[in-house]
């Protein structure tokens, strides 16, 4: 992050703008209504400056800026349109070490103002760091659209109650009750005006916490697991439902295909446990289970949080089958397969009408668990086979492949990383596939096409790209 975002209590604080036109007379308005004591200093100033100094609003004093005037000060503004006064402006209040925000020039300023949804108690601030002022605003805009014009009256409705919550529960079940609350009928009644209907519902809702929370304390338990698809690695590309349920875990146990970037989405409170597995690593699975079971039955919630989609090549089911012989609650969230995104982020069609029309997915790791594919169908070119995991195996399978029938052009394509900025594609044949995945040093994770789908290429007018349609005969030319 450029910059650090902070909410500054400003009430009875000195804080001083050196300028007297349109720009200062908002930012003025802006530290007023944060309660801030504003003195606003330029030799003349805009009537609505005047007339807030003639109301007692704020302090105006008459005069070229000089550096005793940030005396006490917690905050100065430069809002001139002169750079030199702007500039001393700066330097002054960075000597004494007061914040500064020269307006429009970042590089005067230790902060910045960001584009503000005032929802008072409720705040959300909106920065693109001073690069891009008007997709800030944006985005404001977008945001302040979603939400309600009560928000804020939720928000103290909350804030009056909750030590009474804080007597009435423990830790765990506070934010589970605080979270039935944002979504049921109290928040509806408070968001609608009906505070006496509101605090019936609150009231119910707490008696209800109560009795449950004690309920646990006995032994039954509240705890439940969400067996979540975190997709390719795209944050962008998890599910909306598994974005809900990564802000509700209390336990987040993920493997090493999971990016950081998804990581990112996820409850900063929750407590992540990592439990990768490496190839014939023995008893990790084992461990998996038990602490799924561990945490369950500390009545927490636990996000089982995979690549791709849980149930290929994840592992899921055998997670679902120990929680189910435990009568653990499970939640199933589906995500888009490495597979589906490595081919979209490649723009490679699994099937196409032309090309290929069966698909089959297949584990890299020959032999993990004793099975092989029918290599001669895999051999076929109008069947696109995606081997997962297959860079480490990449040398077996092609001579499996070659074995099997399948020619030297046979396509063949190589995505690592797929989904991510670093995602790398490397398309060629059986016959130079292996050499040009060297040159390119590949890394894991990657996924292997195969199959005339392999040398797909869009045309150019389809997709902004420099390419010719392809043909199964394009195979052995087709680079990435």
């Amino acid at each position: 992050m450029d910059y650090l975002p902070v909410f500054l209590r400003l009430k009875h604080q000195r804080v001083v703008v050196v300028g007297g036109g349109a720009v200062a007379a908002r930012k003025a308005g802006a530290l007023l209504k944060a309660g801030a004591q504003v003195t606003v200093i330029a030799p003349t100033v805009h009537p609505q400056l005047a007339a807030q100094a003639a109301r007692g609003e704020l302090r105006h004093i008459a005069a070229t800026f000089s550096p005793g005037h940030l005396d006490e000060a917690v905050a100065v503004i430069g809002a001139t349109d002169d750079t030199a006064v702007n500039r001393a402006v700066s330097h002054a209040a960075q000597e004494r070490r007061i914040p500064v925000n020269v307006v429009d020039d970042a590089s005067l300023s230790s902060f910045i103002f960001p584009a503000i949804i005032d929802r008072s108690p409720v705040l959300v601030a909106v920065s693109s760091a001073g690069q891009a002022p008007v997709l800030a605003r944006r985005v404001r805009a977008q945001i302040e659209a979603l939400l309600p014009a009560r928000l804020g009256a939720l928000a103290r409705f909350m804030g009056e109650r909750r030590r009474a919550v804080q007597r009435a529960l423990g830790a765990t079940a506070r934010r589970r009750f605080w979270e039935r609350i944002v979504s049921g009928p109290a928040a509806a009644r408070v968001l609608a005006g009906d505070e006496s209907g509101a605090a019936h519902a609150f009231g119910r809702e707490l008696l209800t916490s109560q009795v449950t929370a004690a309920r646990a304390k006995g032994g039954s338990g509240l705890g439940e697991v969400y067996l979540i698809g975190a997709g390719p690695g795209d944050p962008d590309l998890l599910t909306l439902r598994a974005l809900q349920l990564l802000q509700q875990a209390d336990v987040i146990l993920y493997d090493r295909l999971v990016s950081p970037q998804v990581l990112e989405r996820a409850r900063r409170d929750a407590e992540l446990i990592f439990v990768g597995k490496t190839l014939g690593e023995p008893g990790q699975q084992e461990r998996i289970h038990e602490l799924l079971l561990r945490h369950a039955r500390a009545g927490k919630r636990v996000a089982r949080l995979k690549g791709g989609d849980p149930f290929v090549f994840g592992r899921g089911g055998e997670e679902l089958e120990a929680l189910a012989a435990h009568d653990i609650p499970c939640t199933v969230v589906p995500g888009i397969t490495a597979a589906l995104g490595a081919a979209a982020g490649a723009m490679l069609p699994l099937t196409h009408r032309r090309f290929a029309h069966s698909v089959t997915f297949v584990n890299g790791h020959q032999g993990e668990d004793g099975t092989a594919p029918d290599w001669r169908f895999c051999a076929d070119p109008q069947h696109t086979v995606v081997f997962y995991m297959g860079l480490r195996s990449l040398p077996e399978i092609v001579a499996r492949l070659s074995a099997a029938g399948a020619g030297r052009d046979h396509p063949a394509a190589l995505i690592a990383h797929a989904t991510l900025p670093e995602q790398q594609v490397v398309r060629g044949t059986l016959a130079d596939i292996l050499a040009r995945a060297h040159t390119r040093q590949l890394a894991p994770p990657a996924l292997l096409i195969t199959g005339n789908a392999a040398a797909f290429a869009a045309t150019a007018d389809v997709c902004g790209l420099t390419a010719a349609a392809a043909t199964p005969a394009l195979a052995a030319g087709a680079l990435a």
